[in-house]
Protein backbone atom coordinates (compact mmCIF):
# COMPACT_ATOMS: atom_id res chain seq x y z
CA UNK A 1 0.00 0.00 0.00
CA UNK A 2 1.25 3.47 -0.85
CA UNK A 3 1.87 5.99 1.91
CA UNK A 4 0.45 9.47 2.17
CA UNK A 5 3.37 11.82 1.57
CA UNK A 6 4.78 14.83 -0.26
CA UNK A 7 4.88 18.31 1.16
CA UNK A 8 6.95 21.44 1.44
CA UNK A 9 8.17 22.94 4.70
CA UNK A 10 10.41 26.02 4.89
CA UNK A 11 11.86 27.97 7.81
CA UNK A 12 13.59 31.35 7.61
CA UNK A 13 15.42 33.58 10.08
CA UNK A 14 15.27 37.23 9.02
CA UNK A 15 15.62 40.49 10.94
CA UNK A 16 15.45 38.78 14.33
CA UNK A 17 12.40 36.64 13.55
CA UNK A 18 12.20 32.93 12.78
CA UNK A 19 9.13 31.68 10.93
CA UNK A 20 8.21 28.26 9.63
CA UNK A 21 5.48 27.25 7.23
CA UNK A 22 4.14 24.32 5.27
CA UNK A 23 1.59 23.67 2.59
CA UNK A 24 -1.53 21.66 3.35
CA UNK A 25 -1.58 18.97 0.67
CA UNK A 26 -1.51 15.24 1.39
CA UNK A 27 -0.79 12.97 -1.54
CA UNK A 28 -1.29 9.24 -1.98
CA UNK A 29 0.81 8.19 -4.95
CA UNK A 30 -0.01 10.79 -7.57
CA UNK A 31 -3.46 11.62 -6.17
CA UNK A 32 -4.33 14.49 -3.84
CA UNK A 33 -6.30 13.03 -0.92
CA UNK A 34 -6.49 16.07 1.36
CA UNK A 35 -5.99 19.80 0.85
CA UNK A 36 -5.77 21.06 4.44
CA UNK A 37 -3.25 19.12 6.51
CA UNK A 38 -1.54 20.96 9.37
CA UNK A 39 2.17 20.10 9.12
CA UNK A 40 3.45 22.75 11.52
CA UNK A 41 2.90 22.23 15.24
CA UNK A 42 3.46 24.39 18.30
CA UNK A 43 5.29 22.83 21.22
CA UNK A 44 6.13 24.23 24.65
CA UNK A 45 3.40 26.88 24.47
CA UNK A 46 4.60 28.12 21.07
CA UNK A 47 8.24 28.52 22.09
CA UNK A 48 9.24 25.64 19.80
CA UNK A 49 7.72 25.04 16.39
CA UNK A 50 8.03 21.86 14.38
CA UNK A 51 7.38 21.21 10.70
CA UNK A 52 7.48 17.72 9.26
CA UNK A 53 7.53 15.96 5.93
CA UNK A 54 7.18 12.29 5.13
CA UNK A 55 4.83 9.55 6.18
CA UNK A 56 2.16 11.01 8.48
CA UNK A 57 2.25 8.28 11.11
CA UNK A 58 6.05 8.34 11.14
CA UNK A 59 6.10 12.13 11.46
CA UNK A 60 3.72 12.07 14.41
CA UNK A 61 5.74 9.35 16.11
CA UNK A 62 8.85 11.51 15.77
CA UNK A 63 6.98 14.62 16.89
CA UNK A 64 5.88 12.83 20.06
CA UNK A 65 9.43 11.61 20.72
CA UNK A 66 10.82 15.09 20.13
CA UNK A 67 8.32 16.60 22.55
CA UNK A 68 9.34 14.02 25.17
CA UNK A 69 12.99 14.99 24.65
CA UNK A 70 12.11 18.68 24.99
CA UNK A 71 10.45 17.97 28.32
CA UNK A 72 13.36 15.79 29.46
CA UNK A 73 15.89 18.52 28.64
CA UNK A 74 13.85 21.45 30.01
CA UNK A 75 13.11 22.99 26.61
CA UNK A 76 16.71 22.87 25.36
CA UNK A 77 15.83 22.42 21.69
CA UNK A 78 19.32 21.64 20.39
CA UNK A 79 19.93 18.99 23.05
CA UNK A 80 16.49 17.47 22.43
CA UNK A 81 17.18 17.39 18.68
CA UNK A 82 20.55 15.68 19.14
CA UNK A 83 19.11 13.09 21.50
CA UNK A 84 16.21 12.39 19.12
CA UNK A 85 18.62 12.01 16.20
CA UNK A 86 20.73 9.57 18.21
CA UNK A 87 17.67 7.51 19.12
CA UNK A 88 16.35 7.69 15.56
CA UNK A 89 19.64 6.37 14.23
CA UNK A 90 20.15 3.59 16.76
CA UNK A 91 16.66 2.36 17.72
CA UNK A 92 15.52 -0.55 15.51
CA UNK A 93 11.92 0.70 15.43
CA UNK A 94 12.67 4.38 14.89
CA UNK A 95 15.28 3.64 12.22
CA UNK A 96 12.49 2.51 9.89
CA UNK A 97 10.54 5.76 10.15
CA UNK A 98 10.36 7.81 6.97
CA UNK A 99 10.09 11.48 7.84
CA UNK A 100 12.15 14.61 8.37
CA UNK A 101 11.64 17.50 10.75
CA UNK A 102 12.54 21.15 11.00
CA UNK A 103 12.39 22.57 14.51
CA UNK A 104 12.75 26.24 15.41
CA UNK A 105 12.65 28.49 18.42
CA UNK A 106 13.31 32.21 18.73
CA UNK A 107 17.07 31.65 18.33
CA UNK A 108 17.69 28.50 16.28
CA UNK A 109 16.64 26.55 13.19
CA UNK A 110 17.49 22.84 13.06
CA UNK A 111 16.84 20.06 10.57
CA UNK A 112 16.62 16.58 12.09
CA UNK A 113 16.98 13.55 9.83
CA UNK A 114 16.77 9.81 10.27
CA UNK A 115 20.42 9.44 9.33
CA UNK A 116 21.42 10.97 12.64
CA UNK A 117 21.97 14.47 11.30
CA UNK A 118 21.10 17.65 13.14
CA UNK A 119 21.82 20.50 10.74
CA UNK A 120 21.93 24.19 11.56
CA UNK A 121 21.98 26.19 8.31
CA UNK A 122 24.65 28.72 7.39
CA UNK A 123 22.21 30.91 5.46
CA UNK A 124 19.29 31.00 7.94
CA UNK A 125 17.05 28.94 5.63
CA UNK A 126 15.92 25.31 5.93
CA UNK A 127 13.50 23.35 3.78
CA UNK A 128 12.31 19.77 3.50
CA UNK A 129 9.88 17.84 1.35
CA UNK A 130 9.12 17.46 -2.31
CA UNK A 131 9.07 21.19 -3.04
CA UNK A 132 11.95 22.02 -0.74
CA UNK A 133 14.48 23.07 -3.36
CA UNK A 134 11.99 25.44 -4.98
CA UNK A 135 11.15 26.98 -1.60
CA UNK A 136 14.83 27.11 -0.61
CA UNK A 137 15.78 28.90 -3.83
CA UNK A 138 12.92 31.36 -3.49
CA UNK A 139 13.81 32.04 0.15
CA UNK A 140 17.45 32.70 -0.72
CA UNK A 141 16.43 35.16 -3.44
CA UNK A 142 13.99 36.91 -1.11
CA UNK A 143 16.57 37.23 1.67
CA UNK A 144 18.98 38.77 -0.82
CA UNK A 145 16.65 41.01 -2.84
CA UNK A 146 13.53 41.63 -0.71
CA UNK A 147 15.01 42.48 2.66
CA UNK A 148 12.01 44.70 3.47
CA UNK A 149 9.84 41.59 3.90
CA UNK A 150 9.35 40.01 7.32
CA UNK A 151 10.24 36.37 8.02
CA UNK A 152 6.59 35.20 7.80
CA UNK A 153 6.14 37.09 4.52
CA UNK A 154 9.26 35.43 3.12
CA UNK A 155 7.98 32.01 4.20
CA UNK A 156 4.62 32.68 2.52
CA UNK A 157 6.22 33.85 -0.73
CA UNK A 158 8.69 30.94 -0.76
CA UNK A 159 5.89 28.42 -0.28
CA UNK A 160 3.79 30.15 -2.92
CA UNK A 161 6.58 29.90 -5.48
CA UNK A 162 7.12 26.23 -4.59
CA UNK A 163 3.38 25.57 -4.92
CA UNK A 164 3.36 27.16 -8.37
CA UNK A 165 6.05 24.68 -9.50
CA UNK A 166 5.70 21.49 -7.43
CA UNK A 167 2.62 19.32 -8.05
CA UNK A 168 2.91 17.92 -4.51
CA UNK A 169 2.59 21.36 -2.88
CA UNK A 170 -0.57 23.48 -2.65
CA UNK A 171 -1.37 27.06 -1.62
CA UNK A 172 -3.05 26.22 1.71
CA UNK A 173 -0.33 27.36 4.09
CA UNK A 174 0.13 27.21 7.84
CA UNK A 175 2.78 29.72 8.93
CA UNK A 176 3.94 30.30 12.49
CA UNK A 177 6.54 32.60 14.03
CA UNK A 178 8.57 31.54 17.06
CA UNK A 179 7.96 33.51 20.24
CA UNK A 180 10.23 34.18 23.20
Amino acid sequence: MEKIHATTVVAIRHNGQISIGADGQATLGNTVVKDYVKKVRKLMEGKVLCGFAGSTADAFTLLERFEEKLNTYAGNMKRAAIELAKDWRTDRYLRKLEAMMIVVNKDELLLISGTGDVIEPDNDILSIGSGSMYAQSAAAALKKHATHLSAPEMVRESLSIAADICIYTNHNFVIETAVA
